[in-house]
This record gives C-alpha cells, sequence and structure tokens, in this order.
C-alpha cells in the first residue's frame, strides 16, 4: 500500500488532474498510511520534524527569489545577455550558462526554472535566435548546477542536515564537481545545437542600460554572508534566509511593488505541504522494505569505485521514482558512510534527472512554460540529449568529487 501511494502521488504530481497542486493527492496519502498503521504517528512526527527547518528555509528562498524578480534582478540579467551576445547566438549561450548557473546556485533552481527560463525566451526573441539551445540550458543547469550550495536545491538542503558539513565546506568540496559537470554540459550542448546556434541573429536596438537592482543584489550577497555564519555558529540557516526576504519584503510593501497575498504566493504553501507528505509517504515505504530492498545495493565505502556506484544508484533511483524521493530514501543508507557518500548521492539526483521528464519536479515545471510560449518539447530530442550529457557529466562529476574529498578533506 505505502509504494502503491508513493506511485499515486507521484503521478498526480507529474499530471497534475484538474490542475490540482501536488498537496491535493500527497497530504490524503499520508494521512492514510497513518490512519491504518502503515507508518507509525511517531515516525510520521519524527519526519516532519526532520524536514520542518529544511521546508522552512526552502519557504524563506522562494520569497527572497520573488523579490528579487520585484526588484528587477531577472529583467536586467536578459538585458545584460542581449547587450553582450550581440547578436551572437552562440555567445547568448555562453552568457545563458553564466546567468543560469549563478542564479541557480544562489536562489535556488525554481528561480532558474520560473523567472528566468521566460527572460531567456523574451531575450532570444528580441535578437532573433532560435530559442531552443538557450531554454533547454535553463533546465539541465536548474538541476546539474545545483550541486554547489545547500541552498541551490531541495535535495541540497536535505543532505546538508545529515552531511555534518558546515556552509563554507559543503561549498569547497562541491565546488570542483559543480564546475566540470556545468562543462560537460556546455560542451554537448554547444554541438548538439549547432544547427540552431548557427542561425542568424541580429544585435539588439541601442536601448539605456536598465537600473542595476543593487539594493536586491546587496541583500542577496548579506544572505549568502548570513548562510556562513549561521553554519558556523550551529544555527539553522533558515533564520539568515528569513531575514533576507523579510529586508526585500519590507522595502517592497512600502514602495508597493508587492503585496502580503502576493509574498504568500511566492512561498508556495501547497507546495510545502506536498514536500511534508512526501517526507511521510516515503517513511511508510523505508519502513515497510525499501531501506532493506536497497541496504544490499548501496556500495560500502568512499574510494572512486564506491562513489560511482553510489552516484549511479541515485541517478537511476530518481529517473524511476523522482529525485525528492531517491534522496529521503538514500541519506539513512549513505549517511553512515559519511559526507563524501552523501554528497555522491546528490551528484546522482542532481544530475541524473536531465535524462527523463519525470526525473525532477522542476523539469516538469519546464515543460509548462515552454508550452506557455508555444514551444513544442519532444520526449525523443529530450532523452537523447540527456543520453548525451549524463553519463560523462555524471562520471566525471564523481571524480572530481573524489579528488575534492582527497585535497579538501570531508
Amino acid at each position: 500500500m505505502s509504494v502503491v501511494l508513493l506511485l499515486a502521488v507521484l503521478a498526480c504530481a507529474v499530471v497534475r488532474p484538474w490542475g490540482w497542486p501536488e498537496a491535493a493527492v500527497a497530504v490524503p496519502a499520508a494521512g492514510v498510511l497513518i490512519g491504518t498503521g502503515a507508518i507509525s504517528p511517531e515516525h510520521a512526527w519524527a519526519e516532519v520534524t526532520r524536514l520542518g527547518p529544511v521546508v522552512g528555509f526552502l519557504a524563506a528562498v522562494l520569497v527572497l527569489a520573488q523579490l528579487c524578480d520585484d526588484e528587477g534582478l531577472f529583467h536586467a540579467s536578459g538585458t545584460w545577455m542581449a547587450r553582450t551576445a550581440a547578436g551572437r547566438p552562440r555567445r547568448l549561450l555562453v552568457q545563458v550558462f553564466v546567468t543560469a548557473s549563478v542564479i541557480t546556485a544562489v536562489l535556488s533552481l525554481d528561480a532558474t526554472v520560473v523567472l528566468l527560463t521566460p527572460v531567456v525566451f523574451a531575450t532570444a526573441a528580441r535578437l532573433g535566435a532560435r530559442p531552443k539551445p538557450h531554454v533547454y540550458a535553463c533546465t539541465h543547469l536548474s538541476n546539474t548546477a545545483s550541486l554547489l550550495l545547500p541552498v541551490s536545491n531541495l535535495t541540497n538542503l536535505l543532505a546538508f542536515a545529515v552531511s555534518g558539513l558546515s556552509f563554507a565546506r559543503f561549498a569547497e568540496l562541491m565546488a570542483l564537481p559543480w564546475l566540470v559537470a556545468i562543462g560537460v554540459e556546455y560542451v554537448v550542448l554547444r554541438r548538439f545545437f549547432a544547427a540552431d546556434l548557427d542561425a542568424g541573429a541580429q544585435a539588439p536596438l541601442a536601448a539605456d542600460p536598465p537600473e542595476l537592482p543593487a539594493f536586491a543584489l546587496v541583500t542577496v550577497a548579506g544572505t549568502l554572508a548570513g548562510f556562513v555564519l549561521t553554519s558556523a555558529l550551529g544555527i539553522e540557516p533558515v533564520w539568515a534566509a528569513l531575514a533576507g526576504a523579510l529586508v526585500l519584503a519590507a522595502r517592497a510593501l512600502v514602495r508597493r511593488r508587492t503585496s502580503p497575498g502576493a509574498i504568500v504566493r511566492a512561498a508556495a504553501v501547497p507546495f510545502l505541504a506536498f514536500v511534508l507528505a512526501l517526507g511521510i509517504v516515503v517513511r511508510a515505504v523505508v519502513d515497510n522494505g525499501l531501506a532493506a530492498a536497497l541496504a544490499g545495493l548501496v556500495p560500502g565505502g568512499t574510494g572512486l569505485p564506491a562513489l560511482l556506484g553510489i552516484a549511479a544508484l541515485a541517478a537511476v533511483l530518481a529517473n524511476v521514482i523522482n529525485n525528492l524521493p531517491a534522496v529521503l530514501v538514500l541519506l539513512p543508507l549513505t549517511a553512515p558512510a559519511g559526507s563524501g557518500a552523501v554528497l555522491a548521492v546528490l551528484l546522482g539526483v542532481n544530475i541524473g534527472p536531465n535524462l527523463t521528464y519525470a526525473g525532477s519536479l522542476a523539469t516538469l515545471l519546464w515543460r509548462r512554460i515552454l508550452h506557455e510560449h508555444d514551444t513544442a518539447v519532444e520526449l525523443r530530442e529530450f532523452t537523447r540529449l540527456g543520453l548525451l550529457v549524463v553519463p560523462p557529466a555524471l562520471g566525471l562529476g564523481v571524480v572530481a568529487l573524489w579528488v575534492s574529498l582527497h585535497v579538501i578533506g570531508g
């Protein structure tokens, strides 16, 4: 029953029948599992308690990203890309890679998918360039470029909580895998979309550069510094994220650029409820045999072969049951081996989802945005690109992680 309900929850999250939010099925499913004894109330509450700080952090980061958009940060990014691309699609691809990688790392992958992708569409249209290479870069980098910081992805937040690493040490260890994986993505996408990139484009009409949203940039920088400080002091990073969101929210409310209702909507409360309910459902599956079944498949140790095996298992599981349930299942099994094994799981669940639509919720959301812009996404093309990107990016990323662990120490 636990497995059936998990599959139902994931299917409804993918399809969203009648436009229902993800929580519409997840919350009742969690209630059924508790009510029937498939998971004890104590284990369910323990899972909610464990995920509570992570969910609070996610809400704060989502609000922060939306308020940065209200301040004009993403509009300024689009104008910068158009001006510096100078009518060259290949140069625009470089600008998209830089922008998407930074935004994903600092403001989370949701900001790249929801806020940057429409800007990239508009920028490509402004230059008369074919949008496909650039919008594909957005979805791939929303997954791959989320490796750098604990705040870049919900999966990172979950792993960070059990890794035993400080914020700074996490970033140090993941910096080289992050750069390597992004480099592989760029080489493959540039070659895969060579015909689109060779098509013509035009330089944008001369225009005054947009006003730099200095206040938003300073607030984001201060928030990042707060993450490092709170980690060093042993304080939950949610407080630093909340402080940054409150600063921008206060300014936006005073200037009437937003409303309390808009701020609440930006926090995506139904999605937060989905995350908590999904955690309970996954815990029920783990308690009822999945942990025992996977325990024999998880390689022991943190040598290079073991890290490769862990990352591959995580990537496969992410494409079967989605990356969020995959990380919830694998973290308890790999945490005893140390931070290296935990980070290998992250490589698998963050790079692996670029192989299939169902690998991550971010990819599914990206597809909806493309449909809104009347751009078709072919399953065959998406999968073929994924087959070219994921194996080398994951393999070389794990090698880079192994090097980082030996040079820096886990």
